[in-house]
């Protein structure tokens, strides 16, 4: 039977008032691939394109290697995201391009879940990592960015205190398009949580 090599630190588990977020594990396979067929029409002009076997459970345990082995050497952190109240899972939010040293940063990514968009979930789940991010890890600053014509990004980023910095031309291929981002910064300095 193969096995998969296990997180060698503590994991993190942070838990708001209406969420919890914690690493994935396999059991969270069957959960997540349902979201994510479920919402696939509401995530894909959001994100890269799908790989064939995007869904399937081997895809899966490679991204729980991945995840294991960033997670490990401290240059990322992927939480699932659950809601607290019938423990559904509702989406993910991944710390990666940990930086220490002169940088102390890094770099948000994130998704929800079609039914459960527009509900102040992500902002929560923001809200939480942000203080992690800060407090734990010592870092200094948080950049993400978005598609400028995503909306709901645009808000829940801004909610959360991140500050507009620039754009970002032809930054990542999202959908198998090349597109511009806004780039977004929230910084340690003065961070006291998100506007509500």
């Amino acid at each position: 039977m193969f096995l998969l090599p296990a997180y060698r630190r503590p994991e993190p588990v942070l838990a708001g008032d209406r969420v919890t977020l914690r690493l994935p594990r396999k059991g969270d396979y069957d959960e997540w691939a349902s979201l994510r067929r479920e919402s696939r029409a509401f995530l894909s002009p959001w994100e890269p394109r799908w790989a064939r076997d995007e869904l399937e459970r081997s895809a899966w345990r490679e991204r729980l290697r991945r995840y294991r082995h960033e997670f490990n050497i401290g240059s990322g952190i992927p939480f699932l995201i659950f809601e607290n109240r019938g423990r559904a899972l509702v989406g993910g939010l991944t710390l990666s391009n940990i930086r220490h040293g002169v940088a102390q940063s890094a770099s948000i990514g994130y998704w929800i879940g079609e039914p459960y968009s527009g509900k102040g979930l992500m902002l929560e789940a923001l809200g939480l990592v942000a203080v992690h991010a800060f407090d734990k890890l010592k870092l200094h600053r948080l950049e993400a960015a978005c598609i400028p014509d995503n909306n709901r990004s645009v808000r829940v980023l801004e909610k959360a205190g991140f500050t507009r910095e620039g754009l970002l031309r032809s930054y990542l291929k999202i959908n198998g398009i090349w597109q511009d981002h806004y780039l977004y910064a929230l910084i340690a300095d003065g961070y006291h949580g998100a506007s509500q």
